[in-house]
């Protein structure tokens, strides 16, 4: 079954052109030598990215493939401006950044509701005969022509927004985390990649108090150079405030197996090194005390809770440390 969780479009956009100027003359009765009236041209369309908080997917413009704004009216006789051409206005859920495919480069953010960017300008419309009068040149007989549209094809990916994201290997158990802390449901199975697609939950604290965590697809090593879902879910990871990593106690290196999701973020990108990490060693339920102390001589340098989803051990001792964290 197709996801509904679209994150990432591509399309060709262009923009109107601007409307040509006029060269007109006055022409009205009794008035043998009227001078130059043509008017402007219109303004194209441009193309508009707006945000809505009521979006979560990319979805809608999955099958857009072209988009094209409307060009300028031309100027007319008696100074008159042709009209604008209209805009397209494309919503998009919050998070979202545009790119020029062809060179990479970001073009436009939106990070919030009813936030507008022009992604690509429409031409403006050329000028009428009007503007080139002059004492030596009173009638000019030449107008200025619309400035042609811009084309660019379109990238754009959706990077989401939460305080939380959740960071481990495939059935590390961070699916079932989300499901117990929070409202969400996400698929869980006993295979990897359970999750093909973020999932955002809503975690109740103290006093009517909440965060936002988003359960992202499993990492495996080798991520960052595309190997599994590749670099597809990494880019969900820069917009979270604090690294929530999970890893089950039956992992055969608690500390190598973080040292390995640590690499694959750094080759991602950098600045993911500087954003607060905390550990969540997860199915404590299979161990007992003894177990537990030898495991703490294996732990990363972070701060820790063990937790069991199952047994719902250790879950409000998580949601405290993650509240510390985001407001520290």
């Amino acid at each position: 079954m197709e996801s509904n969780f679209i994150d990432y479009v591509k399309f060709y956009a262009k923009s109107g052109a601007g409307g040509a100027g006029s060269s007109h003359f006055r022409r009205e009765k009794f008035v043998p030598k009227g001078g130059p009236d043509g008017g402007d041209g219109g303004r194209g369309g441009h193309i508009v990215l707006r945000g809505n908080q009521q979006l979560w997917t990319l979805l809608h413009l999955k099958y857009r493939k072209h988009i094209n704004a409307a060009p300028g009216n031309p100027g007319e006789g008696g100074n008159r401006h042709g009209a604008d051409g209209e805009d397209v206005i494309l919503e998009v859920p919050i998070g979202t950044v545009a790119k020029d495919a062809d060179t990479g480069e970001a073009l436009v953010e939106i990070i919030e509701d009813g936030e507008e960017r022009i992604l690509i300008s429409g031409g403006r419309g050329g000028q009428g005969n009007s503007h080139y009068k002059t004492p030596t040149n009173q009638a000019p007989r030449y107008a200025q022509p619309g400035e042609v549209a811009s084309e660019k094809t379109i990238i754009l990916e959706l990077k989401l927004l939460a305080d939380v994201g959740l960071v481990g290997f495939p059935n590390a158990g961070k699916s079932t985390l989300l499901s117990v802390i929070s409202a969400a449901k996400p698929e869980i199975g006993d295979y990897p990649f359970t999750t093909l697609t973020p999932n955002l939950g809503v975690v109740s604290y103290h006093d009517y108090k909440s965060f936002v965590v988003a359960d992202i697809p499993g990492i495996i090593e080798g991520a960052s150079e595309g190997k599994g879902l590749g670099t597809r879910f990494l880019r969900h990871i820069e917009r979270n405030s604090i690294l929530l990593f999970v890893i089950p106690v039956d992992a055969q290196s608690i500390s190598g197996e973080y040292r390995i999701l640590m690499n694959e973020l750094q080759q991602h990108n950098t600045e993911l090194l500087d954003k607060k990490r905390i550990l969540a060693v997860t199915k404590s339920d299979l161990i007992d005390e003894e177990l537990k102390k030898e495991i703490l001589t294996d732990l990363p340098d972070l701060p820790f809770v063990f937790i069991s989803s199952v047994a719902q051990e250790g879950l409000n001792e998580l949601k405290n440390l993650i509240w510390q964290t985001i407001n520290s």
